[in-house]
């Protein structure tokens, strides 16, 4: 059956017309939500609107903030329409979106982000499952609906100055015992986020050299985004430059979409210890489907923030090309939520690090929080506060991953079929592994774990060991 799910309405003529973008063919056996993931209609009004006209310049130095603004803004306030540029490199800082606006990107159009962080204005935002003051990203879309970004051209963040000042001071917080605090303080802009908004479409585009996370999909719903490409790896390898990231989200569809960075590729999140738990916002209801990842941490990686739980997700088609980790799980024992109802399948992964990788307690560093003596008597920001709040009682920390079905996987030249390890308090339990294909250096271990079973699977290891079973019970078919 083949799905009808986007219409993208533009204009010819004066007239409202209607592109249709199709979802893959849909599986006969897929949920009856699938049907509804993505964008359900963007009606762009025939109203198109230079941003020449309203002097920008695509010289590549002009600071053209203002002028995109102001397009935008007219556009908007005319009940809306397209907003184009023409040929050339356009240098600005944050822009915001508005309903009924599509934002053109033409192929010989390239957008450079400013290098200068006063040119990206705070506003409260979550970053890294955290709610707080975080530089507005590039472009945003906050509390919009019926918005596009389309087009074929670039979206260049210019972000390795970004990169540089959190290297300069990364050793410095080390020696303090302050990696967890490292990566809220150095405040460095999102290229695209979608924050509060509803029937968004994000079409073709390429983005390069994120300043920080790439696409942020933000207490959101009925987002597509479809056929990027993500292009972070130029010039160096940027902290944290994710590729996609879907936090506390809902009816998502992820399609088409080809990324190459330095952190996660596709990742799912919602919320930190504390303070995800208090907003206690699921992602949910998300289908990411025919895509590529590239370099990266995770092909699709679940967490770490899950405080909020996730569930009811299919990630499907998908490959790995030299990512460092195929299909990733990981938590913290202060963070909380229960990750369920996750389908994997029909994936392949080549020169990945580890096939599946399971992490209750991953980097303590990161996610373990203690306040140094010599703070304790001063003043601190709002941010560590928030960071350091305790989780009470402690059992609401503990993450919870069940019920994940992982089927019709090839993963050739890995150096780890699997690592998976849950904890005393918590297991991992039932995830099931059918027709799973794995060659690996290693086969690995599983710990604290219950309910796994493999059907018609085969990890193949020079020394032909098996995955190594520790404290785990009820493991069928290894």
């Amino acid at each position: 059956m083949q799905l009808i799910k986007t219409r993208l309405i533009a204009a010819i003529g004066g007239l409202l017309i209607i592109f249709s973008c199709s979802v893959a063919s849909a599986q006969t056996s897929d949920p009856d939500w699938v049907q509804y993931v993505g964008a359900r209609e963007i009606a762009i009004p025939a109203l198109v609107v230079n941003v020449a006209d309203y002097g920008a310049r695509g010289d590549g130095t002009t600071m053209n903030t203002a002028a995109i603004q102001r397009a935008i803004d007219t556009c908007a306030a005319r009940g809306g329409g397209k907003v184009i540029f023409p040929t050339g490199s356009y240098l600005t800082g944050s822009i915001f979106l508005k309903s009924n606006v599509e934002l053109h990107i033409g192929g010989d159009v390239k957008l450079l982000g400013s290098q200068s962080l006063s040119d990206y204005p705070e506003i409260w935002t979550r970053i890294a499952g955290v709610e707080m003051l975080w530089p507005a990203a590039l472009i945003n879309i906050i509390g919009q609906k019926n918005v596009a970004l389309t087009g074929t051209g670039i979206i260049d963040s210019q972000g390795k100055p970004f990169w540089d000042s959190f290297h300069s001071v990364k050793k410095e917080y080390e020696q303090k015992k302050l990696r967890w605090a490292l990566d809220y303080d150095v405040k460095r802009p999102r290229t695209l986020l979608v924050d509060g908004s509803w029937d968004i479409m994000i079409k073709d585009v390429t983005f390069q050299r994120a300043a920080f996370w790439t696409v942020h999909i933000l207490y959101s719903s009925y987002v597509t985004v479809d056929g990027i490409k993500v292009r972070n790896n130029i010039g160096g390898h940027g902290p944290s430059t994710d590729g996609i990231d879907i936090d506390s989200s809902s009816w998502i569809l992820v399609q088409n979409a080809d990324i190459d960075c330095n952190d996660d590729n596709f990742c799912l999140k919602s919320g930190r210890d504390w303070d995800g738990l208090r907003i206690n916002r699921p992602t949910e209801y998300v289908l990411i489907q025919n895509c590529i990842a590239r370099r990266g941490h995770g092909l699709i990686t679940f967490g770490s923030e899950t405080s909020g739980g996730m569930r009811h997700i299919i990630a499907r088609n998908l490959q790995a090309k030299g990512t460092r980790i195929g299909i990733r799980f990981k938590s913290a024992p202060t963070r909380g939520g229960i990750v369920e109802d996750i389908l994997l399948q029909d994936i392949k992964m080549d020169k990945v690090g580890v096939a599946l990788k399971v992490e209750a307690n991953w980097f303590s560093a990161y996610n373990i929080v203690v306040l140094p003596k010599e703070y304790a008597n001063k003043t601190i920001p709002d941010h560590w506060k928030a960071l350091a709040a305790p989780v009470l009682p402690a059992r609401r920390g503990i993450p919870t991953f069940r019920r994940v079905t992982i089927e019709r996987v090839r993963a050739l030249n890995s150096t780890t079929a699997i690592q998976a390890k849950g904890s005393e308090s918590s297991s991992i339990l039932d995830f099931y592994l059918n027709s799973v294909h794995i060659e690996a250096k290693e086969a690995g271990t599983i710990q604290y774990a219950k309910g796994w079973s493999f059907k018609n699977a085969t990890i193949r290891t020079p020394d032909g060991n098996r995955v190594k079973v520790v404290n785990s019970s009820d493991m069928t078919g290894l």
